[in-house]
């Protein structure tokens, strides 16, 4: 099993004549099964095709040329245009929404994310690089070309989630390097709002009978970390082993410092690293030192031999 997405998972890419996109598309339709790309939208361009996906105007004409509805949408286009990029996506009943794009104004995300909510559609992103199911199916840039994804991500029965899109297959790569591969790597993006928080996906992972243990990796900044720990402390039905990995420790000595994702900006004490750790271990999460201890971890945690 999996979340969020499978082999049978039909979606279009909004933006897919960019060089970007055309490039992701191109990953998608190369790994595993092969994914159902049935459609791609770029306004003023229906009737070319990307790597045999035809292009249309509208995700109107995409959901009416495909004859059913299509389940998600990986959205690529400029910022300036991603919100009503989302909201026609969301209004035409795509389900799961991917934004790959970053720079997004706050404003906008906000918006996407309410009216996401508001009619049952998830979101995941923005500035992030998708899903994977090992040797299935992936769903946006995650692993870059397949031959890499094929590389560092193998099917199993850890569950993977992080901010940093890079690290989903840093970390991914290091179990596949211990013999422990993955049932879904969600790289939930780097933003200071986002679609989907660890807490929010944890209860599908729970649902899913191939997942054993969960690997987060985190930053500084934002109160994600405090919505996961009080999750698992009172509301999660099936308690999975959590190991997590927190970068940026250093910022602790660097007040009013930011680094690379938008998300860590640190703005009280609960924000810090020491107090996420803090906070996670509270919950019962065991936070690695370094990203090679992780296997092991995870190994003790789920009880498996080393």
């Amino acid at each position: 099993m999996s979340i969020l997405i499978d082999e049978d998972t039909t979606f279009i890419v909004q933006g897919i004549t960019g060089r970007e996109a055309v490039n992701l598309t191109r990953e998608c339709l190369d790994y595993g099964k092969r994914a159902k790309v049935v459609g791609g939208v770029t306004p003023g361009r229906k009737g070319r095709d990307v790597h045999g996906v035809p292009v249309f105007d509208t995700v109107e004409q995409a959901v009416e040329h495909h004859g059913a509805p299509i389940k998600g949408s990986v959205v690529t286009v400029p910022p300036a245009f991603t919100k009503d990029a989302v909201l026609e996506a969301i209004e035409n009943g795509i389900e799961l929404i991917v934004i790959v794009t970053e720079r997004i104004p706050r404003r906008d995300v906000a918006q996407m994310v309410e009216l996401a909510t508001m009619r049952g559609a998830r979101i995941i992103g923005p500035n992030c690089l998708g899903i994977i199911v090992p040797d299935v199916i992936k769903m946006g840039g995650i692993g870059g070309p397949a031959k890499d994804a094929a590389k560092a991500y193998t099917a199993g029965p850890v569950g993977v989630i992080s901010r940093s899109g890079g690290m989903t297959t840093e970390m991914s790569s290091t179990l596949t390097a211990a013999g422990l591969g993955q049932s879904t790597a969600v790289s939930i993006g780097g933003d200071a709002i986002i679609g989907s928080s660890y807490a929010e996906l944890m209860p599908l992972f729970e649902a899913d009978e191939q997942t054993e243990a969960i690997v987060i990796y985190t930053e500084p900044g934002g109160r994600m970390e405090a919505e996961l720990a009080r999750y698992v402390t009172e509301e999660a039905t099936r308690k999975l082993p959590i190991v997590a990995f927190m970068a940026g420790r250093f910022m602790d000595q660097m007040p009013g410092m930011s680094f690379g994702h938008a998300g860590t900006i640190v703005e009280g004490k609960e924000d810090t690293a020491a107090e996420k750790i803090e906070r996670l271990a509270s919950a019962g999460i065991v936070v690695a030192e370094e990203i090679a201890e992780i296997p092991g971890l995870v190994k003790e945690r789920m009880g498996v031999a080393a």
